[in-house]
């Protein structure tokens, strides 16, 4: 009982413990990030037309989608895109961006479907000091991969990351 206790004691003590706090010397050039996945749904479509105004008839009508190349209908490019940026967020890497500097080289390279689980793989292809003592810069090469490991998107993110003082 009493190791119990001192189990409980120690446990209300301590602090909690949250996401990694990442910085900037956290990676360097070279080093592969893979985030978790989602499930792409009718609702991620629905939603982002709604949020953008992009009311496109290959991502909302079934009638008209299913007499297109695809079939069937597809996600929006810019959705797979802001997907795969939010996916890799979930890693813990990004807790210390004091800057997003922008994308390069996007590419839509196949359709992401409803019901495709989609996950991000990363790869580090900068990482340098600023003339900023406190800032550092990632540029990451995005691969946006489906459940069978096809890649349905590429681009380039770079970030302002904090360094340790």
């Amino acid at each position: 009982m009493q190791d119990f206790d001192n189990d409980l004691t120690k446990v209300a003590t301590q602090a909690p413990k949250g996401r990694p706090d990442h910085y900037w010397d956290a990676l360097v050039e070279g080093d592969r990030i893979h985030s978790p996945g989602i499930t792409v749904s009718e609702a991620h479509l629905v939603q982002w037309a709604g949020l953008t105004g992009d009311w496109v008839s290959l991502h909302l009508d079934a009638e008209y989608a299913a007499k297109t190349q695809f079939g069937q209908r597809i996600g929006h490019g810019p959705l797979t895109l802001s997907v795969g940026l939010g996916l890799l967020t979930q890693t813990g890497y990004f807790t210390n961006v004091t800057a997003w500097l922008g994308l390069d080289a996007v590419r839509a390279v196949q359709p992401v479907f409803i019901g495709d689980t989609i996950h991000v793989e990363a790869t580090v292809s900068t990482a340098r000091r600023t003339k900023r003592p406190d800032a550092g810069i990632w540029t990451l090469d995005y691969a946006v991969m489906k459940q069978d490991g096809s890649v349905v998107m590429t681009f380039t993110s770079s970030f302002m990351i904090k360094r340790r003082s």
